[in-house]
């Protein structure tokens, strides 16, 4: 790649160029244990409702040995080069288990939220044709529920508390599944089993798979500019590219002598941590503190205190909790060991980033990316600290330009607002039985390239700096860093029978931590209440994607051809008094 601007602003260490190794994804995973086998690979345990001190260490040769069992059970059961398997789970062991162990299999991943109910988890398991699915014991009756309407042929079902240490696990099962009653029983579900069970019975190694660098590894599903949701095909080479991009931003510039610890926070079925907390510190050595519930801030807390993480990658609202808890503040425990964090998902607010360096003395640093680039494409400089209210600089081999608005295929100079488009090897090969979608994502410019049309409007200054003009215009930024889709909320809405319309955007109007609010117009005649309506939605979607406000029109804004325009609604709001 030939000199760019923003070049001359990499820290020390940081080349403009990296070589990416031809291997798959897990083979991470087989170099570390291979080198380092009895370095910790993942450290797990002490969450509520019993916090302390008990936690349980997997090795990197512990780790690769349970994944080539997982592969070679997965392989027993029948699977085929390029089955995709479902992770419906919350970060734990098997999470990173299941994730190299289909891999290595020849599988592809298909990461699930574990907030999703019934209807969503169905969708995802269809749109990918998903064969195999490994869920959390807590969300199993989501699979019973809809699996006779999916192409499921093997469930594997896992326990939070398999990986606990001996006490911890007791103690967990005394006062969670006792107190709640919640125990599954699988005995008489048909190809059906325990994830412990499967392990148990595969055979030690798995037989080999031909990978090549362009087979697909990872279907990661993002809601798009669009709303309708579709699977990115993250290669072997996108996801061992970014993993590499990413690890030497995060440490290349500091250089090795100090070996790091990531905390693992973020939920793993979401491409950021895949690739900045799960594959950099696999391909790295680094041991991960895995946090299944990062709500659980007193385990969250607990756990830095003990394990001391150096690098935090993060959302603003975690930063934000961490500098504003009252534990911290009072010394109760010590957050000093974080050096080295990444914020994505959202803007980073600049009194955000100002108090979490100031407490915890950590370089804090704003990046961005999204699903079809693996995800990152800049960051701030971690040396230098970079300039606040940017997105920082592209990685390396990662090119960019910004073209006008209107047909996206004219370049614009520094400082003028256009389409962020990108390229580079972290850039997805497309999305999954979309090609249309596909078409108008990537697209081959005037230099023969192909290239990433991100739908952000976005300037770059003239010595290089990024920055974000406005976020996916409709996309509504909602706490914890959960992308939530209008569309989503309006589909479930349509699903109701007394509404006639609905158009939902974010409140406050292009402010951070929004909730969504929804504008409804019923069907002649009906009547209706805004808690009635958000019932409904509460029983069919994810809990953050429930709005919070509903209000009743008699019309909505259409264009001349009746396509209802969210943008006029969300400047009505704007000018009324800020929301509740």
């Amino acid at each position: 790649m030939d000199a760019r601007v923003w070049h001359q602003h990499y820290d020390p260490g940081v080349p403009a160029s990296l070589e990416y190794p031809a291997h798959p994804v897990d083979q991470f995973l087989q170099i570390t244990a291979s080198k380092t086998p009895n370095n910790s690979a993942i450290i797990y345990g002490g969450m509520a409702p019993v916090v302390g001190e008990q936690h349980t260490t997997l090795t990197y040769g512990q780790l690769n040995e349970l994944v080539n069992k997982f592969a070679a059970g997965l392989q027993q059961m029948g699977l085929q080069k390029g089955d995709r398997v479902a992770l419906y789970m919350p970060n734990c062991p098997q999470m990173v288990i299941a994730y190299y162990g289909a891999l290595r299999a020849g599988g592809v991943v298909v990461p699930s939220n574990p907030l999703y109910v019934a209807r969503e988890i169905e969708h995802q398991l269809n749109d990918s044709g998903a064969k195999f699915v490994v869920v959390l014991s807590l969300l199993y009756h989501h699979i019973k529920e809809v699996r006779a309407n999916t192409q499921l042929k093997q469930v594997i079902v896992t326990n939070i508390k398999e990986y606990f240490p001996g006490l911890l696990k007791f103690l967990f099962s005394i006062a969670k599944e006792k107190k709640t009653g919640h125990r599954v029983d699988i005995a008489d579900d048909a190809d059906t089993i325990w994830f412990q069970q499967m392990l148990a019975n595969a055979p030690a190694t798995p037989q080999p798979v031909e990978v090549s660098p362009q087979d697909t590894a990872v279907l990661m599903y993002t809601g798009g500019t669009t709303g309708t949701p579709k699977g990115a095909q993250l290669t072997h080479k996108n996801v061992v590219a970014n993993a590499l991009q990413s690890t030497t931003w995060l440490t290349g510039g500091r250089g090795a002598e100090t070996q790091d610890v990531v905390m693992t926070a973020l939920p793993l079925t979401h491409c950021y941590a895949m690739t900045v907390c799960m594959n950099l510190a696999v391909s790295s050595g680094f041991p991960q503190i895995l946090i299944p519930n990062p709500r659980d801030f007193d385990h969250l807390l607990s756990a830095i205190n003990k394990h001391r993480p150096t690098i935090l990658p993060g959302v603003p609202t975690l930063y934000n909790r961490i500098s504003n808890h009252p534990a911290v503040q009072a010394g109760k425990y010590d957050v000093k060991s974080i050096t080295t964090c990444i914020s994505g998902a959202a803007g980073l607010p600049v009194e955000v980033q100002h108090e979490f360096q100031q407490v915890t003395g950590a370089r804090l640093v704003e990046g961005y990316g999204l699903s079809e680039a693996s995800p990152v494409t800049h960051a701030n400089p971690i040396g230098s600290g970079g300039r606040i209210g940017y997105i920082g600089l592209p990685l390396p081999d990662t090119d960019v330009q910004i073209v006008d608005t209107e047909t996206e295929e004219t370049p614009v100079g520094p400082n003028t607002p256009g389409i962020l488009c990108i390229s580079g090897p972290q850039v997805m090969k497309g999305y999954w039985n979309m090609p249309t979608e596909t078409a108008n994502s990537l697209r081959v410019h005037a230099d023969g390239n192909v290239w990433l049309h991100t739908g952000d409007v976005a300037e770059i200054t003239e010595d290089g700096f990024f920055r974000i003009v406005d976020r996916k215009k409709e996309m509504i930024l909602a706490s914890g860093g959960f992308n939530v889709y209008p569309r989503d909320i309006e589909d479930r809405l349509y699903e109701h029978d007394k509404v006639l319309e609905a158009a939902v955007i974010g409140v406050p109007v292009g402010g951070a931590n929004q909730r969504a609010k929804a504008f409804v117009v019923l069907k002649n005649g009906e009547t209706a209440t805004e808690e009635e309506l958000i019932q409904w939605c509460k029983e069919g979607l994810a809990a953050y994607k429930v709005p919070k406000f509903i209000e009743f029109r008699d019309d909505l804004p259409k264009t001349m051809v009746g396509k209802i325009l969210r943008r006029e609604l969300m400047e009505q709001e704007d000018r009324k008094v800020p929301a509740r």
